[in-house]
């Protein structure tokens, strides 16, 4: 049984605010989705460093809590031309759910020909569509992090907490797979929890170069906040000179409870 310590009634009531976001967000043109308007708001260090454990902690919960949800993933990667044409499109759509041992498992639903010929599609992007891209923070590696506070920023009802999130030391891809997020993170201020994500996964390679991308979240079941929609529009400029442009779209949907029961606690419940 995975325990969740929340304030129910507030992030019932407040998810309708992202939940709405989230839709017009993938409809408006990009240029909108990046804008930023943050406002600094000094905090004492203590203060920061509550802010930070408590979300970090919440990544982990929720993270535990999404083990336990089937879910659909639709992924598509296109590259673009000079004259904004489309010159190839990658397609993958998933439904992640789980093996008879408890395993997550990514059933793939439609998976056309890809018609990219400027660029491949390699482990490491796959591994982003569940890691990085719609995360940002991996729970386990928290530590490995720096955090740096920005101010604040309003977002249609919601006010958020800002924060730059870096590596400590980018990870050696000759000795190891491990995957870390740079970039920017939302934190709602009154729940705490990350509510969107902006940036990329490394390390990078010289023939292996990663997008930034943009990742909005909605409340499911009126407990968690998961990732609904990532985008991005970014132009991969390799070590030889090379450069692509290249956009993506992944759309998460269908979030339904698959295994065991989630169960509420109050604050009390766990002090």
């Amino acid at each position: 049984m995975i325990s969740i310590k929340s304030q129910f009634l507030a992030v019932f009531l407040r998810s309708s605010v992202l939940t709405f976001a989230v839709v017009v967000l993938a409809s408006v043109a990009p240029a909108q989705i990046s804008q930023s308007k943050i406002v600094k708001a000094d905090l004492p260090k203590p203060e920061i460093d509550r802010i930070i454990k408590k979300f970090t902690d919440n990544e982990f919960m929720f993270r535990q809590a999404l083990m336990d949800y089937v879910f659909n993933r639709s992924a598509e990667i296109q590259t673009i031309g000079m004259g904004g044409q489309v010159t190839g499109v990658y397609r993958r759509d998933s439904f992640m759910t789980f093996t008879g041992d408890g395993r997550r498992f990514e059933r793939i639903t439609f998976f056309p020909v890809s018609t990219l010929t400027e660029i491949s599609v390699t482990p490491e992007d796959i591994e982003d569509l569940g890691g990085v891209n719609p995360f940002a923070l991996e729970p386990s590696a928290v530590a490995e992090y720096n955090f740096t506070y920005l101010g604040k920023e309003k977002i249609d009802e919601l006010d958020l907490y800002v924060f730059d999130v870096s590596p400590k030391v980018i990870p050696n891809p000759k000795k190891t797979s491990q995957r870390l997020f740079t970039g920017r993170v939302w934190v709602d201020d009154r729940d705490l929890m990350i509510v969107k994500s902006k940036g990329k996964g490394l390390p990078e390679t010289k023939q292996n170069k990663f997008p930034v991308v943009e990742t909005w979240r909605e409340n499911v079941d009126g407990k968690y906040w998961f990732p609904s929609y990532s985008y991005a529009d970014d132009e991969l400029v390799f070590d030889n000179g090379y450069s692509v442009r290249m956009r993506m779209k992944v759309k998460y949907t269908d979030y339904k409870l698959g295994r065991t029961e989630v169960r509420i606690l109050e604050d009390d419940d766990t002090n």
